[in-house]
């Protein structure tokens, strides 16, 4: 249970722009949850690509949203503003934020909420709503993926590929992802993948065009953007669709666009964080029905790298930004 809830929280604060040591603990004022929002007694907060940019100066948090970094917890509820919905207090949950995860306590909106799912630590569970939201949104509602069609993830170890590859296979897709070595494809095919390509020995076209008969693949997510936008058009089926949802390589790309034309593409692309909380919400309510089973029977599951406690981010920064991780990073809070 979460007992009295004190006037003051520890929480880690961006003191300024720049590298993953200007992640300083702070005492902040315990926020005081809205209409509709719940406060969470936070156990545990994922560390997410975001909260790198947002550390860098380079991805504000929108307006009306915590300074603080952190986009997903779990945790249990402490206490509940007025028409906070189905929640109680001491109910186990999992929650999307807008900011202020790296923190005791956060206020989210009730929608954005979830129960943590059954059989997980908070640890395992604050590893999922960032990603399985950003997933289930760009790959099953805007890529529109369904059972049979071929599926090309890029980045497959990261927190979004390792869920992209798992949550694809679970609903009957033909899977290929990217990585880059060997260690990692062997991860990716571990979890799921059908086909792991390294990207720095082979070439993802030529891969997708041998493993597909020459037809190519019918969903891309794509977090990389740069000299992979045409190649993504190339390696993509007729009908194809593109989803865009960063840009490792750079937001700017020389392409020929007769192929959009040419194969009737859809290039298509979405930010989870600016969304609205309604927006949220069902997406949420879309996740409890359609993938909160496949949790609790383990068949699909977050894939765990490094953990680290709450006071020590940076450390969890560190190792985000050396790109060794495989899975998801998660902070200790309790």
């Amino acid at each position: 249970m979460t007992g009295p809830i004190p006037a003051k929280m520890m929480a880690i604060a961006i003191t300024q722009p720049g590298g993953p040591l200007v992640l300083k603990p702070e005492r902040r004022d315990v926020p005081e949850p809205a209409p509709g929002q719940i406060l969470i007694k936070v156990r545990a907060a994922g560390v997410n690509r975001p909260d790198v940019l947002q550390r860098q100066g380079a991805y504000p948090p929108p307006a009306g949203a915590s300074d603080l970094p952190g986009l997903e917890v779990s945790g249990e509820v402490a206490a509940l503003g007025v028409g906070a919905g189905r929640w109680r207090v001491g109910d186990p949950v999992v929650a999307l934020t807008a900011g202020g995860g790296y923190a005791e306590y956060v206020a989210v909106h009730g929608t954005n909420a979830l129960p943590l799912p059954v059989g997980f630590t908070f640890t395992e569970a604050a590893a999922l709503p960032e990603t399985f939201f950003t997933v289930w949104h760009n790959v099953f509602e805007r890529g529109a993926l369904k059972e049979g069609e071929r599926f090309l993830v890029h980045g497959g170890t990261s927190g979004i590929g390792t869920t992209a590859i798992q949550l694809a296979k679970a609903f009957g897709a033909y899977v290929v992802a990217t990585a880059e070595s060997a260690d990692k494809c062997e991860a990716c095919l571990k979890i799921g993948a059908d086909r792991a390509v390294n990207y720095r020995e082979e070439d993802f076209v030529a891969v997708v065009k041998e493993v597909t008969g020459g037809e190519g693949v019918d969903v891309i997510l794509d977090m990389v953007g740069g000299g992979y936008i045409d190649r993504n058009y190339t390696a993509a089926a007729v009908d194809g669709r593109i989803v865009q949802i960063a840009f490792l390589d750079g937001p700017k790309a020389t392409a020929d666009f007769r192929k959009l034309m040419v194969k009737r593409l859809v290039h298509t692309g979405s930010t989870l964080r600016p969304r609205s909380v309604d927006f949220k919400g069902e997406v949420a309510a879309a996740l409890e029905q359609k993938v909160w089973p496949l949790l609790a029977t383990r068949q699909v599951a977050p894939v765990m790298d490094m953990i680290f406690p709450l006071k020590e981010a940076w450390r969890a920064h560190e190792r985000m930004e050396e790109g060794r991780h495989i899975g998801k990073i998660v902070l200790d809070v309790a």
